[in-house]
């Protein structure tokens, strides 16, 4: 079961940025931790700092995957287009966020995402990602 991990812009940074919100792992190494806890699932994972890049992920690689799990990081507060794009694909998408953006900026409080999403995990750090991979595995991905 193939399952597509979109992360947007500054994810890059994990492990060197702000580690009071963001912890001190690298995506890179937290993602091989995920395909070790999930032998069942195909994880493919996408980052990019731009909008159209991740737009351009959901439409050619979300076509392809069972479920999605997207952290779009500041997108996920401004671009109607993430959101549109999440509804042409019609995948099952869970929205992860790694800090609780409720205890942060007022503006981190609304997503566009959400109401696409069948569900959303904010705060919980990376261990969102796996929540996500195992709800899609257990309750949307075809075959399971």
């Amino acid at each position: 079961m193939r399952i597509l991990i979109v992360n947007g812009p500054n994810l890059n940074l994990l492990g060197q940025r702000e580690p009071q919100w963001y912890g001190n792992v690298s995506f890179e190494n937290f993602v091989e931790d995920l395909r070790c806890r999930f032998p069942e699932a195909q994880l493919e994972h996408f980052q990019s700092n731009s909008e159209g890049a991740l737009i351009d992920c959901l439409h050619q690689l979300g076509r392809q995957a069972s479920g999605i799990v997207i952290n779009a990081g500041a997108y996920s507060h401004t671009s109607i287009a993430l959101a549109d794009a999440l509804t042409a694909v019609g995948k099952p998408t869970v929205e992860v966020h790694i800090s609780n953006v409720f205890a942060r900026e007022t503006y981190r409080h609304h997503s566009y995402l959400a109401a696409r999403c069948v569900g959303c995990i904010v705060g919980l750090g990376l261990e969102g990602y796996a929540l996500a991979i195992e709800y899609l595995l257990r309750q949307h991905v075809p075959g399971s």
